[in-house]
């Protein structure tokens, strides 16, 4: 396995792993942990903040590291590990610029606080699965230099 493969794999990974960790993990430890929801939802709203500049800076080190030039065309596991890094990618920056802002106007003026929720964590399940369909081809793609099975 060349360099550039690790590097990809190593990035799909972290970003898999920290919308899993952040999303199944951290976020309802704060609703247990803390004493009102209000505050948990605040710092909730802070680490989806950052959990999306995480997923943006790792899928675009992604297209960048396998958007190989020299290659004629891509295998159809790259294609589709492309695909669902785009996909990815724009569902990160639709929940923090569209859904996000929506929220926090929901809580502060009585609007459909449940509705935008709803609709976000969708968003944000949608993007746990590209990012984890991308770690998988990734990880299943065959690349050059390695031997194939005889």
């Amino acid at each position: 396995m060349n360099t550039r493969s690790r590097i990809s794999i190593l990035l799909a990974a972290l970003w898999w792993g920290s919308l899993t960790g952040l999303g199944f993990v951290v976020v309802p430890m704060l609703f247990i942990q803390l004493p009102s929801p209000a505050a948990a939802g605040a710092m909730a709203a802070k680490l989806f903040t950052a959990q999306t500049w995480l997923s943006v800076a790792c899928a675009m080190l992604l297209l960048l590291v396998e958007n190989k030039k020299e290659a004629p065309a891509l295998s159809p596991s790259a294609q589709a590990a492309m695909k669902f890094i785009v996909a990815g990618l724009l569902l990160a920056v639709l929940v923090e610029f569209g859904v996000a802002p929506r929220i926090v106007n929901a809580r502060a003026d009585g609007g459909n606080l449940r509705l935008w929720h709803g609709l976000g964590s969708a968003m944000y399940l949608a993007q746990w699965l590209a990012a984890g369909w991308t770690l998988w081809c990734l990880s299943r793609m065959p690349r050059e230099g390695d031997a194939t099975p005889g």
